[in-house]
C-alpha cells in the first residue's frame, strides 16, 4: 500500500474519498476506461513547445517553463469540470515546490475550451493543501474505503466498479 500523498491523489480526494482511499490502496481503475486515455492524449496532443512532464517525488507536473525568471507550473485538463479539484492539485504541486524553497506560479490549461487560469500559492490555499494533505494521511491509514455514495462524478468514473456492481 502506498500512503505517501501525491499531487493526483490530492485531486482524487477533492473529487472523491473513496476513489482517494483505492488509488492510495493501488487498487487498478478500469484499464479501458477511454476517458483515462483521453486525458493522455489531450496533454500530448497541446503545447508541443512547453517542457512536459517532469517527474519529482509525489508530483507529476505536466509542463514547467521559465517566464520572465519566474518558475510556471501548469496542469492541462482535459475540460473546466473539475476546476476545483485541479486548483487544489496545483496548489499541492506549488506548496511542495515551495518547501523545497522552489517559487513558482501555477497555471490551469483547458485547451478545448480555450482557458488559462492563474494559480499562486496564497496562505489560503496553503492552509487548505495542509489540511487536505492531513485528511488523506489520516484516510489511507483507514482500513477500508469510505461508503460508496452516488455524486454526479460516479457515471463517467474509471472506480464505478469498485462501488456499484
Amino acid at each position: 500500500m502506498s500512503t505517501e500523498v501525491t499531487g493526483t491523489l490530492v485531486w482524487y480526494y477533492a473529487i472523491c474519498p473513496r476513489e482517494a482511499w483505492l488509488m492510495a490502496h493501488e487498487m487498478e481503475p478500469e484499464k479501458e476506461f477511454e476517458l483515462l486515455a483521453e486525458g493522455r492524449l489531450n496533454q500530448e496532443a497541446h503545447y508541443k513547445r512547453a517542457t512536459k512532464e517532469l517527474s519529482l517525488p509525489g508530483m507529476r507536473l505536466d509542463q514547467v517553463r521559465r517566464e520572465g525568471g519566474r518558475l510556471i507550473v501548469s496542469e492541462v485538463k482535459k475540460s473546466s469540470r473539475f476546476l476545483p479539484a485541479t486548483r487544489l492539485q496545483l496548489g499541492y504541486y506549488l506548496w511542495r515546490l515551495h518547501e523545497e524553497g522552489m517559487e513558482a506560479s501555477g497555471e490551469i490549461l483547458v485547451p478545448k475550451e480555450r482557458k488559462r487560469e492563474t494559480v499562486e500559492l496564497t496562505p489560503e490555499l496553503r492552509q487548505e493543501i495542509e489540511r487536505t494533505v492531513t485528511t488523506i494521511e489520516a484516510l489511507v491509514r483507514e482500513p477500508a474505503p469510505p461508503p460508496a455514495k452516488k455524486i454526479p462524478f460516479c457515471k463517467r468514473c474509471a472506480y464505478a466498479e469498485f462501488c456499484w456492481s
